[in-house]
Protein backbone atom coordinates (compact mmCIF):
# COMPACT_ATOMS: atom_id res chain seq x y z
CA UNK A 1 0.00 0.00 0.00
CA UNK A 2 1.15 3.60 -0.55
CA UNK A 3 2.92 5.37 2.29
CA UNK A 4 0.44 6.70 4.80
CA UNK A 5 0.38 10.40 5.46
CA UNK A 6 2.67 11.47 8.27
CA UNK A 7 1.21 13.74 10.96
CA UNK A 8 1.81 17.42 10.47
CA UNK A 9 4.38 19.04 12.72
CA UNK A 10 2.98 21.80 14.92
CA UNK A 11 4.20 25.30 14.33
CA UNK A 12 3.14 28.87 14.82
CA UNK A 13 4.38 30.32 11.53
CA UNK A 14 2.05 30.66 8.57
CA UNK A 15 2.77 29.05 5.25
CA UNK A 16 3.19 32.46 3.58
CA UNK A 17 5.88 33.42 6.10
CA UNK A 18 7.57 30.04 5.69
CA UNK A 19 7.75 30.58 1.95
CA UNK A 20 9.65 33.86 2.20
CA UNK A 21 13.13 32.34 2.69
CA UNK A 22 12.43 29.78 -0.02
CA UNK A 23 11.42 32.45 -2.52
CA UNK A 24 14.46 34.53 -1.67
CA UNK A 25 16.77 31.55 -2.05
CA UNK A 26 15.18 30.56 -5.35
CA UNK A 27 15.50 34.11 -6.66
CA UNK A 28 19.19 34.12 -5.73
CA UNK A 29 19.64 30.87 -7.62
CA UNK A 30 18.02 32.34 -10.71
CA UNK A 31 20.26 35.40 -10.50
CA UNK A 32 23.38 33.26 -10.26
CA UNK A 33 22.18 31.05 -13.10
CA UNK A 34 21.72 34.04 -15.37
CA UNK A 35 25.46 34.67 -15.20
CA UNK A 36 26.53 31.03 -15.15
CA UNK A 37 28.78 29.41 -17.69
CA UNK A 38 27.57 26.10 -19.08
CA UNK A 39 29.46 23.34 -17.31
CA UNK A 40 26.81 20.69 -18.01
CA UNK A 41 29.25 18.71 -20.18
CA UNK A 42 31.74 18.24 -17.32
CA UNK A 43 32.36 14.50 -17.01
CA UNK A 44 35.68 12.66 -16.93
CA UNK A 45 34.15 9.49 -18.35
CA UNK A 46 30.94 10.31 -20.22
CA UNK A 47 28.80 7.38 -21.35
CA UNK A 48 26.87 7.74 -24.62
CA UNK A 49 23.86 6.05 -23.07
CA UNK A 50 23.22 9.02 -20.78
CA UNK A 51 24.08 11.80 -23.22
CA UNK A 52 20.62 13.37 -22.97
CA UNK A 53 21.17 14.12 -19.29
CA UNK A 54 23.85 16.67 -20.14
CA UNK A 55 21.36 18.88 -21.98
CA UNK A 56 18.51 18.72 -19.47
CA UNK A 57 17.81 22.14 -17.94
CA UNK A 58 17.96 21.48 -14.18
CA UNK A 59 21.35 20.06 -13.16
CA UNK A 60 22.52 19.10 -9.68
CA UNK A 61 25.05 17.18 -7.61
CA UNK A 62 25.26 15.03 -4.50
CA UNK A 63 28.18 15.30 -2.10
CA UNK A 64 29.66 13.89 1.08
CA UNK A 65 32.93 14.06 3.02
CA UNK A 66 34.73 12.56 0.03
CA UNK A 67 34.48 15.84 -1.90
CA UNK A 68 36.49 17.60 0.81
CA UNK A 69 36.10 21.35 1.26
CA UNK A 70 33.75 22.70 -1.41
CA UNK A 71 33.71 26.23 -2.80
CA UNK A 72 29.94 26.56 -2.87
CA UNK A 73 30.01 30.00 -4.48
CA UNK A 74 31.87 28.51 -7.45
CA UNK A 75 29.38 25.64 -7.55
CA UNK A 76 26.51 28.13 -7.67
CA UNK A 77 28.14 30.19 -10.42
CA UNK A 78 28.61 27.04 -12.53
CA UNK A 79 24.86 26.63 -12.95
CA UNK A 80 24.20 23.85 -10.43
CA UNK A 81 20.56 24.16 -9.34
CA UNK A 82 20.46 21.72 -6.42
CA UNK A 83 22.62 19.58 -4.14
CA UNK A 84 21.87 16.57 -1.99
CA UNK A 85 24.24 16.43 0.98
CA UNK A 86 25.17 13.31 2.97
CA UNK A 87 23.99 13.72 6.54
CA UNK A 88 23.52 10.50 8.49
CA UNK A 89 24.13 6.79 8.24
CA UNK A 90 22.37 4.22 10.39
CA UNK A 91 21.93 5.31 13.99
CA UNK A 92 25.32 6.69 14.99
CA UNK A 93 27.23 8.15 12.03
CA UNK A 94 27.18 11.80 10.98
CA UNK A 95 29.09 12.86 7.89
CA UNK A 96 31.81 15.16 9.26
CA UNK A 97 31.25 17.70 6.46
CA UNK A 98 27.46 17.79 6.72
CA UNK A 99 26.98 20.89 8.82
CA UNK A 100 29.61 22.85 6.88
CA UNK A 101 28.17 21.85 3.52
CA UNK A 102 24.61 22.48 4.72
CA UNK A 103 25.27 26.07 5.78
CA UNK A 104 27.64 27.02 2.98
CA UNK A 105 25.38 25.69 0.24
CA UNK A 106 22.50 27.74 1.62
CA UNK A 107 24.65 30.86 1.88
CA UNK A 108 25.66 30.43 -1.77
CA UNK A 109 22.05 30.12 -2.89
CA UNK A 110 22.18 26.44 -3.82
CA UNK A 111 18.95 24.63 -2.82
CA UNK A 112 19.95 21.60 -0.77
CA UNK A 113 18.49 18.51 0.83
CA UNK A 114 19.94 16.04 3.33
CA UNK A 115 20.20 12.31 2.77
CA UNK A 116 20.26 9.39 5.16
CA UNK A 117 21.97 6.10 4.22
CA UNK A 118 19.98 3.17 5.55
CA UNK A 119 21.75 0.58 7.72
CA UNK A 120 19.99 -2.75 7.60
CA UNK A 121 21.21 -3.93 11.01
CA UNK A 122 19.83 -0.98 12.97
CA UNK A 123 16.15 -0.62 14.00
CA UNK A 124 14.18 1.88 11.98
CA UNK A 125 13.14 3.98 14.98
CA UNK A 126 16.78 4.47 16.00
CA UNK A 127 17.66 5.65 12.49
CA UNK A 128 14.77 8.11 12.50
CA UNK A 129 15.87 9.44 15.89
CA UNK A 130 19.44 9.90 14.67
CA UNK A 131 18.35 11.71 11.52
CA UNK A 132 15.98 13.94 13.50
CA UNK A 133 18.72 14.80 15.99
CA UNK A 134 21.22 15.87 13.34
CA UNK A 135 19.26 17.31 10.40
CA UNK A 136 17.41 20.59 10.95
CA UNK A 137 13.82 20.86 9.72
CA UNK A 138 14.10 24.07 7.70
CA UNK A 139 11.48 25.51 5.33
CA UNK A 140 14.09 26.42 2.71
CA UNK A 141 15.45 22.86 2.45
CA UNK A 142 14.57 20.35 -0.25
CA UNK A 143 12.78 17.19 0.92
CA UNK A 144 15.00 14.69 2.73
CA UNK A 145 16.30 11.59 0.96
CA UNK A 146 16.36 7.98 2.10
CA UNK A 147 19.25 6.19 0.36
CA UNK A 148 18.33 2.54 -0.26
CA UNK A 149 21.14 0.23 -1.34
CA UNK A 150 22.79 -3.05 -0.43
CA UNK A 151 26.16 -2.28 1.11
CA UNK A 152 28.08 -5.49 0.55
CA UNK A 153 31.29 -4.02 2.01
CA UNK A 154 29.63 -3.47 5.38
CA UNK A 155 30.04 -5.82 8.34
CA UNK A 156 26.24 -5.82 8.48
CA UNK A 157 24.93 -8.88 6.62
CA UNK A 158 21.14 -8.51 6.69
CA UNK A 159 18.86 -11.49 6.45
CA UNK A 160 15.59 -9.65 5.85
CA UNK A 161 12.60 -10.78 3.88
CA UNK A 162 11.26 -8.38 1.27
CA UNK A 163 8.31 -7.61 3.56
CA UNK A 164 10.62 -6.84 6.49
CA UNK A 165 12.80 -4.56 4.35
CA UNK A 166 9.75 -2.69 3.07
CA UNK A 167 8.38 -2.28 6.58
CA UNK A 168 11.69 -0.76 7.73
CA UNK A 169 11.75 1.55 4.73
CA UNK A 170 8.22 2.79 5.31
CA UNK A 171 8.82 3.41 9.01
CA UNK A 172 11.86 5.55 8.26
CA UNK A 173 10.03 7.45 5.50
CA UNK A 174 7.16 8.27 7.85
CA UNK A 175 9.61 9.46 10.51
CA UNK A 176 11.53 11.66 8.08
CA UNK A 177 8.29 13.19 6.83
CA UNK A 178 7.05 13.80 10.35
CA UNK A 179 10.29 15.61 11.20
CA UNK A 180 10.63 17.76 8.09
CA UNK A 181 7.00 18.18 7.02
CA UNK A 182 8.02 17.15 3.48
CA UNK A 183 7.46 13.97 1.46
CA UNK A 184 10.87 12.24 1.40
CA UNK A 185 12.65 11.26 -1.79
CA UNK A 186 13.75 7.65 -2.31
CA UNK A 187 17.20 7.13 -3.83
CA UNK A 188 18.04 3.66 -5.13
CA UNK A 189 20.14 1.72 -7.58
CA UNK A 190 19.30 -0.98 -10.11
CA UNK A 191 20.11 -3.96 -7.85
CA UNK A 192 18.14 -2.84 -4.82
CA UNK A 193 15.18 -1.77 -6.94
CA UNK A 194 15.13 -5.21 -8.60
CA UNK A 195 15.40 -7.08 -5.29
CA UNK A 196 12.99 -5.07 -3.12
CA UNK A 197 11.23 -2.11 -4.74
CA UNK A 198 10.09 -3.33 -8.14
CA UNK A 199 6.31 -3.22 -8.43
CA UNK A 200 5.91 -1.59 -5.01
CA UNK A 201 3.83 1.63 -5.05
CA UNK A 202 5.22 4.72 -3.33
CA UNK A 203 3.94 8.29 -3.13
CA UNK A 204 7.54 9.43 -2.79
CA UNK A 205 9.55 11.03 -5.60
CA UNK A 206 12.16 8.61 -6.92
CA UNK A 207 15.84 9.36 -7.48
CA UNK A 208 17.26 6.63 -9.67
CA UNK A 209 20.88 5.75 -10.43
CA UNK A 210 21.56 4.77 -14.04
CA UNK A 211 25.00 5.60 -15.44
CA UNK A 212 24.95 3.64 -18.72
CA UNK A 213 21.39 4.10 -19.97
CA UNK A 214 18.32 6.23 -19.40
CA UNK A 215 16.29 5.09 -16.40
CA UNK A 216 13.36 3.73 -18.39
CA UNK A 217 15.72 1.09 -19.81
CA UNK A 218 16.75 -0.10 -16.33
CA UNK A 219 13.74 0.39 -14.04
CA UNK A 220 10.47 -1.35 -14.71
CA UNK A 221 7.54 1.09 -14.85
CA UNK A 222 9.21 3.53 -12.45
CA UNK A 223 9.08 7.24 -13.17
CA UNK A 224 11.88 9.34 -11.76
CA UNK A 225 12.02 12.83 -10.32
CA UNK A 226 15.84 12.82 -10.16
CA UNK A 227 18.33 10.83 -12.21
CA UNK A 228 21.93 10.19 -11.12
CA UNK A 229 23.69 9.74 -14.44
CA UNK A 230 27.41 9.76 -13.62
CA UNK A 231 29.84 9.40 -10.72
CA UNK A 232 32.73 10.95 -12.68
CA UNK A 233 31.36 14.46 -12.94
CA UNK A 234 33.47 17.60 -12.89
CA UNK A 235 32.07 20.78 -11.33
CA UNK A 236 33.88 24.06 -10.54
CA UNK A 237 34.47 24.46 -6.82
CA UNK A 238 34.88 20.72 -6.20
CA UNK A 239 38.26 19.02 -6.28
CA UNK A 240 38.08 15.62 -7.90
CA UNK A 241 34.99 13.87 -9.21
CA UNK A 242 31.42 14.21 -8.05
CA UNK A 243 28.08 12.53 -8.73
CA UNK A 244 25.93 14.51 -11.13
CA UNK A 245 22.16 14.44 -11.33
CA UNK A 246 19.27 15.99 -13.23
CA UNK A 247 15.68 16.85 -12.36
CA UNK A 248 13.19 15.30 -14.75
CA UNK A 249 11.36 18.42 -15.84
CA UNK A 250 11.45 22.03 -17.00
CA UNK A 251 12.66 25.06 -15.05
CA UNK A 252 9.03 25.91 -14.31
CA UNK A 253 8.39 22.43 -12.90
CA UNK A 254 11.56 22.74 -10.85
CA UNK A 255 10.33 26.04 -9.42
CA UNK A 256 7.13 24.33 -8.31
CA UNK A 257 9.04 21.42 -6.78
CA UNK A 258 11.38 23.79 -4.96
CA UNK A 259 8.59 25.93 -3.52
CA UNK A 260 6.26 23.09 -2.51
CA UNK A 261 8.58 20.14 -1.91
CA UNK A 262 6.39 17.93 -4.08
CA UNK A 263 6.64 16.50 -7.57
CA UNK A 264 4.29 18.55 -9.78
CA UNK A 265 2.92 15.31 -11.28
CA UNK A 266 1.61 14.12 -7.91
CA UNK A 267 1.00 17.48 -6.27
CA UNK A 268 -2.80 17.48 -6.48
CA UNK A 269 -3.18 13.97 -5.06
CA UNK A 270 -0.82 14.61 -2.16
CA UNK A 271 -2.16 18.10 -1.49
CA UNK A 272 -5.58 16.52 -1.00
CA UNK A 273 -4.00 14.45 1.80
CA UNK A 274 -2.51 17.56 3.39
CA UNK A 275 1.03 16.50 2.48
CA UNK A 276 1.84 19.27 -0.01
CA UNK A 277 1.21 22.97 0.31
CA UNK A 278 0.07 25.23 -2.48
CA UNK A 279 2.35 27.99 -3.75
CA UNK A 280 1.37 31.33 -2.26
Amino acid sequence: MPLAAAPRRPGSFTFAKAMLPLMALFALGLLLSACARNYYSGDNDPHPGVARAHSMPVQGIDVSRYQGVIDWNAVARSGVKFAFIKATDGGDHLDPMFRTNWERARAAGVPRGAYHFIYWCRPAHEQVAWFTRNVPAEPDALPPVLDLEWNHLSSCKPDLTREEALAMIREILVGMERHTGKVPIIYTDINFHRDILVGEPFDNPMWLRSVAAEPHHRYENRAYAFWQFTQTGVVPGIKGEVDRNVFYGSREEWAQFFLTGCDPRTFNALAAQGRCRAIK
